[in-house]
């Protein structure tokens, strides 16, 4: 039996891979064609242990475009909940589906699935990576600027699954990546080794954000992190991208960040509302990257 192709994280693209994907996307959301069906008859087992508003609806509604269905299943619907093997649930599971995706808390399980699984496994989430959600950002920036490759795009704020995604898709795209965190809440160190001279750390926001062509934030607290909210905001303090650090950036800089938002903690709602944020335009194209991966990856 040969491997599927997964999608775990970035790395599984080659550049190439990546940029045609993004490419393919932005076709697929200009021309929808009601008539093109490429799984039609395909089942994609969606397997959720975090709760999801954007990844859920995108990926069930990206099946249905493509005349599949996805099925939702929650932890208290599945034996995954009830601590089968993960190798057997992956086995039956993926005996009677064409894909699986899955948002987990660990990200082993996503690996284990995938080493287990006799078809397409595909990362929506874990608390070590989020690549789905850099698909349509960087489909977002290619849409407004271009390529992205030679720029420099900064990161502020925790350094969690959102923040190892684009230190891995400096990686496979080439841009250069400023990072401003506060310590002890740096990414991993073995994703930023990786990925060498492209990363710069900075302890304040505006020089972090001086010259940049895109920035990009997330919340405070993670999913499963609230107990933890008030000591964050207090390190925190200091990490919010504003418009000082809009002002340092380039004058077409471009603002991401991948939802839900805390306007007045991480951002500011003068920045994520402002004519430079181009948010939501990811947020949509979550749909089309994701459409365009799932055509990648199961049609056959």
């Amino acid at each position: 039996m040969m491997q599927p192709k997964h999608f775990i994280s970035l790395l599984d693209l080659s550049s190439d891979e990546f940029r045609t994907l993004i490419n393919r996307a932005t076709e697929l959301k200009n021309n929808r064609n009601p008539e093109f069906q490429p799984l039609k008859g395909q089942v994609l087992a969606m397997i959720f242990e975090k709760s999801s508003t954007r990844t859920r609806i995108s990926f069930e509604t990206g099946m249905t475009h493509f005349g599949g269905s996805a099925l939702f299943l929650s932890p208290r619907d599945t034996q995954l909940g009830r601590g089968e093997p993960l190798e057997d649930s992956a086995r039956v599971i993926s005996s009677m589906v064409d894909g699986i995706m899955l948002r987990t808390f660990s990200h082993e399980t996503v690996t284990t699935f995938a080493k287990y699984s006799s078809v397409p496994v595909i990362n929506g989430l874990t608390e070590l990576l989020h690549p789905c959600q850099l698909l349509a950002d960087m489909q977002a920036y290619f849409e407004h600027r271009g390529d992205i490759a030679g720029k420099t795009v900064t990161w502020v704020g925790d350094g969690n699954n959102m923040c190892h995604s684009y230190i891995n898709a400096a990686r496979v795209l080439d841009f250069k990546l400023n990072i401003a965190c506060p310590e002890g809440y740096k990414p991993n160190q073995a994703i930023v080794d990786a990925a060498g001279n492209r990363i710069s750390f900075f302890n304040n926001t505006k020089d972090a954000t001086t010259h940049s062509d895109l920035i990009v934030t997330d919340v405070w607290a993670s999913m499963g992190q609230e107990d933890e909210q008030k000591k964050r905001e207090i390190a925190f303090n200091g990490f919010q991208v504003n418009s000082t650090s809009m002002n340092a950036a380039n004058n077409d800089a471009l603002f991401m960040h991948c939802l839900p938002a805390h306007r007045g903690e991480e951002v500011t709602a003068e920045v994520i509302d402002g004519s430079q944020s181009v948010v939501f335009d990811a947020a949509e194209n979550r749909l089309h990257a994701q459409k365009a991966l799932l055509e990648l990856l199961l049609s056959h």
